[in-house]
């Protein structure tokens, strides 16, 4: 089958179109045919080799978490996918190999979920993994309700653009750091203010806005920024990272909660997501990328400035 893959880790020069035996799906796994596979910044990460101490891989190494597409084939053990199903998943594995950057990939059917039923392939593939991550650390690690006030950092972002979606959906008060041009997009999504980080210190802007600080920060930026953010939150308040650990003696200094978490999959959490976007309540910003401009698409997640997610087209 067709694959984008690398042989060693390096600059988005080593992504090559080869071919790779077409996997089994074992006991438990779904064999799903990839129409659209999502591009992440997790992605070119894995590509530099700067996960390679956290995660573990062997070559050749196909990129790619995010996928939709068509059941294939189904496992023995496997009974909530039938042949011809349209399924998308967070195709994270244990071991780093093959990805969702080819033509069929197995899944795990616990980390699979059935597509949005208003979704094309294309905006399907770009919610699973970005979307997820702004699902648990809203709700599961600083477990954000109606009336809790979130600040967003890089709201028009892959994963910002989720949370400024799925807080506001509980009745959250979201305000977002993005460019200047991105505002109206962030203010679109259900945001009450956007912050020019360029302007002025983004601490400044907040403060005006809401003097008695913010109950949680997403902190999708890490560096000056999250240590920043400190200064904003509320005593009792929690910053969730989805980029670097927090310190622990700077938020022990300001009463607060700090964590940094790197997303799971999960099935049924996807299936929830899934209702939102077909009640219209989450969408997905997305821009298609031919497959063979994988290289491209990479340089520009790399590049900091893409507004929602890239997806690959196979």
């Amino acid at each position: 089958m067709r694959a984008i893959a690398i042989d060693s880790f390096g600059g988005s020069e080593r992504l090559r179109l080869t071919e790779v035996p077409r996997p089994l799906p074992s006991r438990d796994e779904i064999l799903v045919r990839t129409v659209a596979a999502g591009v992440n910044p997790a992605d070119w990460k894995i590509r530099e080799g700067l996960l390679a101490d956290r995660l573990p891989h062997a070559f050749p190494l196909v990129p790619g978490w995010d996928v939709a597409g068509v059941v294939e084939e189904i496992g023995e053990s496997t009974s909530r996918f039938r042949k011809g199903d349209k399924v998308w998943a967070y195709a994270r594995k244990p071991l780093v190999q093959w990805g969702t950057y080819a033509e069929f990939v197995a899944v795990s059917e616990d980390h699979a979920a059935l597509m949005p039923s208003k979704a094309l392939f294309e905006e399907a593939a770009a919610i699973p993994m970005a979307a997820l991550t702004a699902y648990q650390a809203l709700f599961v690690h600083a477990r954000v309700e109606r009336g809790t006030t979130v600040l967003v950092h890089a709201a028009a972002g892959g994963v910002g653009h989720f949370a400024v979606q799925l807080a506001t959906s509980v009745g959250a008060r979201v305000y977002g750091t993005a460019s200047c041009g991105n505002h109206p997009f962030v203010l679109q999504l259900g945001a009450v203010g956007a912050i020019d980080y360029d302007a002025e210190d983004f601490r400044a802007s907040v403060k005006r806005l809401c003097p008695d600080g913010v109950d949680v920060v997403l902190d999708a930026v890490g560096g000056d920024t999250q240590r920043h953010s400190f200064d904003l939150l509320k005593a009792g308040g929690t910053l969730v990272s989805v980029v670097s650990e927090p310190d622990g003696d700077k938020a022990s200094e300001h009463g607060v909660r700090a964590r940094w978490f790197f997303v799971e999959p999960d099935g049924e959490q996807l299936a929830h997501l899934a209702r939102l976007s077909d009640h219209g309540t989450l969408r997905a910003h997305h821009r298609i990328v031919p497959f063979a401009d994988v290289a491209r698409a990479h340089d520009e997640s790399q590049a900091g400035h893409v507004r929602g997610k890239l997806v690959l087209a196979l």
